[in-house]
């Protein structure tokens, strides 16, 4: 946002309590360690509160309860941390008019709605339907068909509605199964880059509204992704999966195919999935990293389990033999 806003203005817009001047004016933001006098940072983890003492920044946005522990502008709020996305998002919007880039391509039977932005290097192919102000970045493609809502935002290099990875097996090799479904995403969706989402085989893949996709992200054919869920970078989803609402995958999760998860699931970092979820609640599935050595011994263990299995077996059977015999 050019010119930035004073702190009055910005407790005034965002329903914060201010305490400091209502006149200084920030442009942008910053973090604790490295605060600027014209720039806002915020503190949501306790770890770095002992930055306070020394941050420079033209203001915080904190929690009452920390409020004491900074003795510049202060601006108080419930949720620090929801409070500055909304504040950073007003001080950073991007003022640029929207446009087409000369080297972008847009098929003449596309149809994008009232103040989108398309990159360099992207591409829209025919019978595309994208809403208002939506962005799609550089070297994006959005494939055939496909259609987007409103407000969305597409980052470079991703790729919406390429073919997907149906295959027969025959003896004289794989066949190709026709994919024939689209993609169909909500309103104010995000999608990072060089996330790919497939269309669907006969239906289609489906993204809801308010879902956020992570970088580097694989969705594969007829993927339901219900309201509001959150995907971290380079999770791996198979076919046919469907995720509930407000679902929260972690980063490098592998999710098996043909599975169906409920609402209000949170799937921890690297979580290997191959079954249904019905429970709402947090899953985990990995091993945690531990030193080399360790990790040998763990392995080792796990390798002698059908013989340590067998010998309890052999035991147990003695036993129960030797007690019929008194």
């Amino acid at each position: 946002m050019a010119g930035g806003a004073t702190l009055g203005e910005l407790a005034q817009q965002f329903d914060l309590e201010l305490r400091g001047d209502a006149d200084h004016r920030v442009t942008g933001v910053c973090t604790l360690a490295n605060g600027r006098p014209d720039a806002l940072a915020f503190l949501a983890n306790k770890q770095y509160k002992k930055l306070l003492a020394e941050c420079a920044a033209g203001a915080v946005i904190l929690a009452e309860q920390d409020a004491d522990d900074f003795a510049g502008n202060r601006l108080i709020a419930r949720n620090p941390y929801l409070a500055y996305a909304h504040v950073a998002t007003h001080l950073t919007a991007d003022d640029t008019p929207a446009s087409i880039h000369p080297a972008a391509h847009v098929d003449p039977s596309a149809t994008l709605g009232a103040n989108c932005s398309v990159g360099a290097g992207a591409v829209i192919e025919a019978d595309v339907t994208v809403g208002d102000n939506c962005q799609i970045g550089a070297n994006a493609v959005l494939c055939a068909g496909i259609t987007m809502g409103a407000r969305c935002k597409v980052a470079p290099g991703a790729v919406i509605g390429s073919r997907g990875f149906g295959m027969a097996p025959s003896p004289q090799g794989w066949v190709d199964v026709p994919q024939v479904g689209s993609v169909r995403i909500g309103d104010d969706v995000e999608i990072g880059a060089n996330t790919t989402i497939d269309r669907g085989a006969l239906d289609d893949t489906v993204i809801g509204n308010g879902v956020k996709i992570d970088n580097q992200v694989q969705i594969a054919h007829n993927c339901v992704l219900g309201d509001h869920t959150a995907v971290a970078g380079t999770v791996g989803m198979a076919g046919s999966t469907t995720f509930g609402q407000r679902c929260m995958i972690g980063g490098a999760c592998m999710i098996s195919g043909h599975i169906t998860v409920c609402d209000d699931v949170v799937l921890t970092g690297g979580t290997m999935l191959t079954r249904d979820i019905t429970k709402p609640g947090m899953y985990s599935g990995g091993w945690p990293a531990t030193d080399n050595a360790s990790w040998r011994k763990q392995v080792a263990r796990l390798r002698r389990i059908e013989q340590l299995n067998a010998r309890v077996n052999t035991l147990e059977s003695a036993h129960k033999a030797d007690k019929n015999k008194l």
